[in-house]
C-alpha cells in the first residue's frame, strides 16, 4: 500500500513530466555532494531542474502518464534533468560536466516527446542556443537594412553637397 509521502513524490514527478518540454535521464553514481550541488545550480541557470527520486516512483509516474521507453533507463543511480525552456543549454551543462569528470552519464534524451539515445547529448550540446539563433536571424535581417540606410544616406549627402556647391557657385558667377 503506497504511503501518502510516496503518492506526493509520484505527483511531483508527474508534474515535472507534464510541465517539462524535454528531459535528460542520467546516471550520477560517483558524483559527490559538492559536484551534485554545482551541477544542480548550473542546470537551474539553464531553466532545468535535476531531481533524484527512486526509480520505482519514477516508473509509476511514467506509467500513469503513459510515457513509453523510459523504463529501461531507470536502473542504478538515476537523476532526471527536466527542462522547461531551451534544451540546448542543459545539454551543454551536462556535456561539459561529462567532459570534466565523465559524469553524469546521459542514458536517455526526450525532446518534444521524441526519445533519443543519451549519446546524442553531444550533438545537442553543439547546437546554438535559441537566443544565439535569434541573434543570428536578427543580424541577417538587420544587415541588409542597415546597408540600405547607409546607401540612401550617402546618396542624400551627395545630393546635398551638390546643391550646396551649386549655391556657392551661383553668387560667384553673378559677380
Amino acid at each position: 500500500m503506497p504511503t501518502e509521502a510516496k503518492k506526493e513524490k509520484v505527483a511531483r514527478v508527474k508534474d515535472y513530466f507534464e510541465r517539462a518540454e524535454s528531459y535528460f535521464v542520467t546516471e550520477y553514481h560517483g558524483l559527490n555532494v559538492k559536484d551534485m550541488t554545482d551541477l544542480r545550480a548550473r542546470l537551474r541557470e539553464s531553466d532545468a531542474r535535476l531531481i533524484v527520486e527512486k526509480n520505482t516512483l519514477v516508473r509509476v509516474a511514467a506509467r500513469e502518464l503513459k510515457i513509453k521507453g523510459i523504463e529501461d533507463c531507470l536502473t542504478g543511480s538515476t537523476a532526471i534533468a527536466f527542462v522547461f525552456g531551451d534544451p540546448v543549454p542543459t545539454a551543454k551543462v551536462l556535456y561539459e560536466s561529462f567532459k570534466k569528470r565523465e559524469l553524469p552519464v546521459v542514458k536517455l534524451v526526450s525532446l518534444a516527446g521524441e526519445l533519443m539515445d543519451g549519446s546524442r547529448v553531444k550533438q545537442l550540446a553543439d547546437l546554438p542556443t535559441r537566443d544565439e539563433l535569434i541573434a543570428r536571424v536578427m543580424g541577417a535581417i538587420e544587415a541588409p537594412i542597415a546597408e540600405f540606410i547607409s546607401v540612401t544616406e550617402a546618396v542624400t549627402q551627395e545630393f546635398i553637397g551638390t546643391i550646396d556647391a551649386l549655391a556657392k557657385q551661383a553668387p560667384a558667377e553673378a559677380a
